[in-house]
């Protein structure tokens, strides 16, 4: 048959039943045309497959292909255990007040024409071996973010430092760092004159001749 898409799909209907035991008479007075044509040398189990192919077979085909069609065909094997219910719930109500007991319906066996069995094969094979590439793009993805938002949070970071690294405060920065060395016994601080280059200012003087004043 074909499903909702025009592809061809095969599958089989299994049911399990039982005759109703308050229903015997009704049974084989109303469905079993064995026994009343008269043939005794059919089986027992003859008699129940002619009864049930009379009344039964064909409205659960017929519902069974109803709800398949409803469908895509390659989503026939996702909805096998819906499809099932569906028809067990028809079914159960086409043989209300019969003899027949419908205790439940499995749909299954699905075949495809052997084309699109070997396409979705392909499709899957290439996906399974996608998956992989996928995974490691992600993180490769998830690894380059990381390292832009790192390095845009150093820049960041640079950026108010730079802000806030004023003369005045670098010039206190110094102070303070000179303070730290003249309480240190280790140290030797000494001053000298530097020029308006920041040039330390150099010179030979005497310590006997008196100095001028300065110029």
């Amino acid at each position: 048959m074909l499903s909702r898409d025009n592809l061809k799909i095969a599958f089989r209907v299994h049911t399990v039943w039982r005759v109703d035991e308050t229903k015997v008479p009704l049974f084989m007075e109303r469905y079993s045309t064995t026994v009343r044509n008269g043939d005794s040398t059919k089986s027992p189990d003859a008699v129940v497959e002619v009864a049930y192919g009379h009344f039964v077979r064909e409205p659960l085909k017929t519902f069974a292909r109803d709800e398949v069609q409803r469908r895509k065909g390659l989503e026939v094997k996702q909805d096998l255990i819906a499809i099932g219910d569906a028809v067990l719930s028809r079914i159960r109500r086409y043989v209300d007040g019969s003899p027949f007991i419908i205790n439940s319906v499995v749909v299954g066996n699905v075949q495809y024409p052997e084309e699109i069995a070997n396409a979705v094969s392909r499709k899957l094979a290439a996906t399974q071996e996608l998956e992989p590439k996928d995974t490691e793009i992600e993180i490769e993805r998830k690894e380059r973010t990381k390292r832009e938002v790192q390095a845009q949070g150093i820049a960041n970071a640079m950026q108010i430092i730079r802000g806030q690294l004023s003369p005045l405060y670098v010039q206190h920065e110094a102070i303070e760092a000179q303070k730290l060395m003249v309480n240190s016994p280790n140290h030797t601080v000494v001053y000298i004159p530097v020029g308006p280059m920041g040039v330390p200012v150099a010179g030979t003087f005497s310590t006997t001749a008196p100095q001028g004043p300065p110029r």
